[in-house]
């Protein structure tokens, strides 16, 4: 091993000498900001999605009268605006002009996404890592949270800057990883469980997008791609499953219409009932 540098907050080493305080690395909230729980929405690999797992928990949350928000930290591929029909008029700040205010919902979820930010919402935004992750604790700690219950941060894929930049920076509750039916989901799932493991991160469960599609005739549930193996992946790692969203026109019809919130979600009771207990 090279010679130490006592820099532990940019060494990725589990040497016996390691003695990190976690907390030293935690992004501070602004005084005027409160935000009681973090949960961040995670997986291993992109298109499952994340973002509609977001939105439909930040939904479901503020439904059981818990005042909630979201942090768009999927800084280059920010789809949470959208979902929600929230155009990118600009964002406001406040009177003394030092904090971004949140977007907020027609039902009330507050948001904060870089396509807040763009002239337009097709505009790509080409930044290097370092600037990404720095717009993430931008909108953490530059931005006025008021009386936040849960807030459900929705990252990019992979176990990269942004994730690694979450974990390290906000103080992460607990993660939900989202997958889906495939062959590949022990594997992916296993990246997301070993990174949050590695950052000493609580793993709330699993949820599995795509699950199945429902015959709207006779009612049985067709595996579109096939038995999934969710339910087996979450026992090996000894976590739950969430939730199992069905495949189902009406949820992509809601979503590009920007009616998420006016969705029916009746696959998130449990989902609800365990992030309400944390």
């Amino acid at each position: 091993m090279s010679e130490c540098n006592h820099d532990c907050g940019s060494c990725s080493a589990n040497c016996e000498s390691r003695t990190v305080d976690k907390s030293e690395f935690l992004e501070a909230l602004n005084p005027a900001s409160s935000v009681k729980k973090v949960i961040g929405v995670v997986s291993g690999k992109g298109g499952v999605g994340k973002s509609l797992v977001t939105s439909m928990m930040a939904v479901s949350m503020n439904r059981k009268g818990r005042k909630t928000a979201i942090l768009d930290a999927d800084i280059t591929g920010p789809s949470i605006p959208m979902a929600f029909g929230i155009g990118n008029e600009g964002v406001m700040t406040s009177p003394d002009g030092k904090l971004m205010l949140p977007a907020r919902s027609m039902e009330g979820v507050e948001i904060m996404s870089a396509n807040l930010l763009l002239d337009k919402d097709t505009d790509p935004v080409i930044w290097r890592g370092p600037v990404i992750a720095g717009a993430v604790k931008q909108f953490w700690s530059e931005t006025l949270w008021q009386d936040i219950d849960y807030m459900f941060v929705d990252m990019p894929p992979g176990t990269g800057d942004v994730p690694l930049t979450v974990f390290q920076s906000l103080p992460v509750d607990g993660i939900i990883i989202v997958t889906s039916p495939q062959e590949l989901v022990s594997m992916i799932v296993a990246k997301a469980v070993n990174m949050a493991k590695k950052m000493d991160i609580p793993i709330v469960g699993i949820v599995e997008n795509m699950s199945y599609l429902e015959c709207p005739d006779c009612k049985k549930r067709i595996s579109v791609f096939g038995e999934g193996h969710v339910e087996e992946v979450a026992k090996e790692h000894g976590i739950q499953v969430l939730a199992q969203i069905p495949i189902d026109p009406m949820i992509a019809q809601m979503v590009d219409a920007g009616r998420v919130e006016y969705l029916d979600m009746p696959w998130f009771g449990h989902a609800v009932e365990i992030v309400g207990a944390l």
